[in-house]
């Protein structure tokens, strides 16, 4: 048990990691301190958690308005990643916005608990060799990974299988057909997990599993073709990894994101959390486990391919998500024009095998243009 002050950077603060991850810290007293706090448009939120914890720094991107904050110093997200007082820094920011603070944490050596999904999903094949280069930690924070993570402690990285899990989403077991109808507000009640939009609604097509696949790949070093997925509508096991030897290990526990974020933050020990329940097997009957549809959901296998392409496939694939989940959300495109989106976006997409990051940024503002210009074809 260690008795030293871990200092966090939250990016993504008024989010719901962010504000999962502010929930661990006040269940832990003593155990952090908030050095700063990074938002978007929730500056309501963001005012309270700053009277809360009295961090160094502050981000928004709403606006820059300092005498809403005159004891704080605002600074951009890419600078709070790396002050030498900072030792662990969260990005829980949503979409490409994540990418250049997670390099900026890379590059300054820090533990990066890591939710942002796009920064590996884009960028893997730069921030994981960049991570070695500086000395610096990729802690994931997603369940699955997590899962993954804990499953390989004391194991070499040698499987034979890993097996992502996923809860199927509000349209499991949806008709393509049904799926033309849904609506925003039915994608937005996911029966797992509580998330913020755009992760619920990539929940809700699949997409997010696929991301999670290319993710797996560049976190821990694993080939594609070992890498599958299974919805497992229960969310109580949030991964597994079968190993050569025909052993399977399984990380269990409650879909409450607390969990993975308390794993990352407090890494080598196991510390009770009374916030945090344990599972109630008295009331859990059955664990049910079922392939995935990749004909009704074809965000899945859209991401998956653009991970095995590599390049800027990802890079592309992500903006062009981010769009199309944008528009629906708008009530401009429906559920599943959104994979249409994405898929005439990749075809468009000239790739580049071997990126720089000025390529992967370029990539992303093409996609993004792109993406709009194939919307406006579209017929809701």
């Amino acid at each position: 048990m260690t008795d030293s002050i871990t200092n966090l950077v939250v990016l993504g603060s008024t989010g719901s990691i962010g504000r999962q991850t502010l929930d661990v810290v006040r269940a832990l007293p003593g155990r952090f301190k908030i050095i700063g706090l990074a938002a978007g448009e929730n500056t309501t939120l963001l005012k309270e958690q700053i009277k809360e914890f009295k961090p160094q720094y502050f981000f928004q991107s709403k606006k820059n308005d300092q005498t809403d904050f005159p004891n704080q110093r605002y600074i951009s997200m890419e600078e709070m990643a790396a002050p030498p007082e900072v030792d662990t820094v969260v990005v829980a920011t949503p979409g490409g916005a994540g990418l250049k603070p997670t390099l900026a944490a890379v590059r300054a050596g820090k533990k990066v608990a890591l939710s942002n999904k796009e920064s590996l999903v884009s960028a893997g094949s730069i921030i994981m060799p960049e991570a070695v280069e500086y000395n610096a930690s990729i802690l994931p924070v997603d369940s699955e990974h997590s899962a993954i993570w804990q499953c390989f402690e004391g194991e070499d990285k040698k499987c034979a299988k890993i097996v992502l899990t996923a809860s199927g989403g509000p349209f499991r077991g949806y008709t393509k057909k049904q799926l033309e109808e849904v609506t925003p507000e039915q994608a937005l009640k996911h029966p797992s997990w509580k998330m913020g939009k755009k992760v619920t609604i990539d929940s809700a097509t699949l997409f997010n599993k696929g991301m999670e696949v290319i993710e797996a790949h560049w976190l821990f070093g694993i080939p594609y073709e070992v890498i599958s997925v299974l919805v497992h509508p229960q969310s109580i096991i949030h991964s597994m990894v079968e190993f050569r030897d025909g052993s399977t290990k399984a990380q269990l526990g409650v879909p409450d994101m607390r969990l993975p974020i308390q794993y990352a933050l407090t890494y080598g020990e196991r510390i009770n959390n009374p916030e945090i329940p344990g599972i109630d097997w008295t009331k859990i009957d059955k664990l049910d486990f079922e392939q995935p549809d990749m004909e009704a959901f074809p965000c899945l296998k859209l991401a998956i391919d653009a991970g095995k392409e590599g390049g800027t496939a990802p890079a592309v694939l992500c903006a062009a998500d981010e769009v199309a989940v944008s528009l629906f959300l708008a009530h401009r495109i429906k559920f599943n024009h959104i994979a249409q989106l994405i898929a005439k976006t990749l075809d468009k997409h000239q790739i580049i095998k071997q990126p720089t990051l000025e390529d992967i940024y370029a990539a992303d503002q093409w996609a993004r243009e792109a993406a709009a210009d194939f919307a406006n074809s579209l017929e809701k």
